[in-house]
């Protein structure tokens, strides 16, 4: 599935340094954008994930994932916020670990915050997690970048190869929230994955006035020269007056 209804599909997204990267922290109509890349390997229900967080629908065939930029408005706190959810091809693992290519890595370094998924059944897409999680702080040196680690396929208990405890440990141990869900039976817990993701972005972006702002409102304005000595000769020609009714 390629166009989503009430959706735009973006084959590219701004390359940095680009004029569209320069204003990307901006959406339609001026509102502030949050960028979500969501990772993982193949077959954990990455596409269906994002449909289901914007549509509400869960369509079960898709055809292969081709990186496709998905966009659309949502509230979050009583702001409207544009978001942008980008899906990724599924990683691969290789003897010299994780098989990232580049476009994969621009995703990666463009998002302002990372969805990590594994499903239940696929116990080698939850070993994949924890090098994920490094690649991820790798491409983003210097930052903490929210990170959601979610656990897909929790409707499928008979084929479970993993249980989705070892999952909420794993996020635990690696500072990421985490929620187990199933995108074929309950959107809520879909969503709710999505939006702490989409609060803590919009948190970060908040303005806040800067240190020298608020050291400089605390020091006194410096007293003019002028006004200092005036008030000075004022002092000394008081003085003698006094000096002068007191002789005589």
């Amino acid at each position: 599935m390629r166009l989503i209804q009430n959706m735009c599909t973006i084959a590219e997204y701004p390359t940095p340094g680009s004029a569209a990267a320069a204003d990307c922290c901006l959406g339609a109509a001026g509102r502030r954008l949050v960028k979500i890349a969501v990772v993982g390997a193949s077959g954990v229900g990455k596409t269906a994930l994002v449909v289901r967080f914007l549509t509400k629908r869960f369509i079960g065939d898709y055809e292969r994932n081709a990186g496709n930029l998905y966009t659309r408005q949502v509230q979050i706190e009583g702001e409207t916020l544009a978001i942008q959810v980008q899906d990724t091809p599924g990683v691969q693992v290789h003897e010299n670990g994780l098989s990232c290519n580049e476009q994969l890595n621009r995703c990666i370094r463009w998002a302002d915050a990372v969805v990590i998924v594994f499903s239940i059944t696929d116990h080698k897409s939850y070993e994949l997690i924890g090098q994920l999680h490094q690649h991820v702080q790798q491409l983003h040196l210097g930052t903490r970048l929210p990170v959601v680690v979610v656990a897909n396929k929790a409707d499928l208990l008979h084929i479970k190869q993993v249980d989705p405890q070892l999952g909420l440990q794993l996020a635990s141990m690696l500072g990421c929230s985490f929620y187990e869900v199933s995108v074929s039976e309950n959107y809520n817990d879909v969503y709710n994955a999505f939006h702490v993701l989409c609060k803590e972005v919009s948190h970060k972006q908040q303005p806040s006035s800067t240190p020298e702002k608020r050291r400089t409102s605390l020091i006194p304005r410096p007293k003019s020269p002028n006004m200092q000595d005036l008030k000075r000769r004022f002092k000394q020609a008081l003085s003698a007056k006094v000096r002068t009714v007191t002789s005589v």
